[in-house]
């Protein structure tokens, strides 16, 4: 049966602002439940050891606010506690696992100066403490990116060991289109993604559909939208002796749900062969800034030796670089160079002071309004208007404060401990078949991973781009 979402600890009584009580913690006084929370926004329900989490805001594609954040830890928390929780799935109502955060809120608020500023910061501080609680949670959280995932969803299970891809799947860190920057711990991920396609995705918002989000390690399985809710009922069934691990806990998990694996619908990713080439060599991280990527662009789209196609995608490229939030595609090249250095507790830290310096921003307030609320076509009134206004200094400040958000849970990992669940990355790929035939290198990557989906197709992608054929 479907719980209630309130949660009343006598810790966490009506209060406001993030810091405001000398008497609770900075974490108890953020989870305090507001007034206008809305109790029905999150549904959570017991199923024999699974534990779910079902965002439901439909209209607002579950869009994701303080009052759902509020009542999503304290739940993390209870669970992890619980030794009848085996399982924690996270999903969507709708045609959105969830769409991001609600920012048009937040747009809103900065418009009444520093007091509705620091409301924003204040709400950026309590979802980043929900999404590094993911990151180092102590029970096995499976997210169904079910629908739409952009923004603050991606938070909600990019950092999971265990992110299940369907048909519906639309991935995106859409910020740079709104005057914002990839948050949520895109400082982490992204720049860990193969090649520079984090980078790519961060400075440009590109979307990635389907399959693509399982083939390019964003989601660890792929499978048909129709089975999730028998997957659910099947995690439900599964039980783990006392003196079980995670990691063996994971396996198990990792397994069950490959049982549900239907084939995939692509071969290979869209952004594959010499396009996904072209995009490691202009976005690399020897490129100096953000004017060297474009005349990297350029040569691409007046070169006489490249494919129509290619033209075709590097015009393409320029002139969304050329919409987008200037001071934002300059702040998210900085953070795609610098984070990959950062723990996931730095991460978060750090993605705070950059978000509230972007809350004294006129962007953001500029292209919430201009792109969400107002939805116009024409190109925001950026504040520096084009990338060439952009100083050094203008992005210098976004990196200098230097807070120490304090998170709710201990973990400082600079690599993810459950890598190992998704498909092989392309170096593994690369090292295993070197000085092997292509049948025992194959083999090899086979039985390490125990036959998962997606290991062939990806395998013989790889070898074709690095001409290892």
């Amino acid at each position: 049966m479907p719980l209630r979402a309130k949660v009343t600890l006598p810790a966490w009584r009506t209060g406001s602002r993030m810091f405001a009580s000398a008497e609770a913690t900075p974490t108890e006084d953020l989870l305090k439940p507001q007034k206008d929370d809305d109790p029905d926004d999150v549904i959570f329900t017991n199923n024999y050891g699974v534990r779910s989490i079902e965002l439901n805001r439909p209209k607002k594609l579950n869009s994701l606010n303080g009052s759902m954040a509020r009542k999503i830890i304290p739940r993390l928390q209870e669970w992890s506690r619980s030794e009848l929780a085996g399982v924690v799935v996270i999903k969507g109502a709708g045609r959105a696992f969830c769409a991001g955060g609600d920012v048009a809120a937040l747009a809103q608020w900065n418009k009444s100066g520093p007091e509705g500023q620091q409301a924003s910061c204040d709400y950026f501080g309590l979802e980043y403490k929900l999404d590094h609680l993911i990151a180092t949670y102590s029970k096995p959280y499976v997210a169904f990116m079910d629908g739409i995932t952009m923004g603050g969803g991606v938070g909600l299970s990019i950092h999971a060991p265990f992110r299940i891809a369907t048909e519906n799947t639309l991935f995106a860190m859409p910020e740079t289109t709104i005057g914002f920057f990839p948050d949520v711990g895109a400082s982490f991920f992204l720049p860990r993604m193969e090649g520079e396609l984090g980078t790519y995705l961060a400075l440009t918002s590109e979307q990635l559909k389907g399959v693509d989000v399982f083939y390019h390690n964003i989601a660890t399985h792929y499978i048909h939208s129709s089975t999730l809710s028998q997957l659910e009922n099947r995690l439900a069934e599964l039980q783990f002796p006392d003196y079980m691990d995670l990691q063996q806990r994971h396996k198990i998990i990792n397994a069950t749900i490959e049982e549900y694996s239907t084939g995939l619908p692509a071969e290979r990713p869209a952004i594959s062969g010499e396009l996904r080439k072209t995009i490691d060599r202009v976005f690399s991280r020897d490129q100096p800034n953000i004017h060297a990527i474009l005349a990297s662009l350029k040569e691409v789209e007046e070169g006489d030796k490249s494919p129509e196609q290619l033209k075709k995608w590097a015009t393409r490229t320029i002139e969304t670089l050329g919409t987008r939030s200037p001071i934002a595609v300059a702040v998210a090249l900085r953070q795609m160079r610098v984070g990959r250095s950062w723990s996931i507790a730095q991460t978060f830290q750090r993605e705070y002071d950059i978000a509230s310096e972007f809350m004294k921003h006129p962007d953001f307030v500029e292209g919430v309004t201009a792109r969400l609320i107002e939805r116009k076509k024409e190109r925001p009134n950026w504040q520096p208007n084009t990338l060439d206004d952009v100083r050094a200094q203008d992005v210098d400040k976004f990196f200098q404060r230097q807070s120490d958000l304090p998170l709710i849970s201990e973990g400082a990992y600079k690599e993810y401990p459950h890598a190992w669940i998704g498909l092989p990355k392309e170096q593994e790929i690369v090292t295993t078949f070197a000085g092997k035939t292509h049948d025992e290198a194959l083999k090899e990557l086979l039985e390490k991973y125990a036959g998962k989906q997606g290991v062939r197709e990806k395998v013989a992608e790889v070898l074709e781009r690095f001409n290892r054929v």
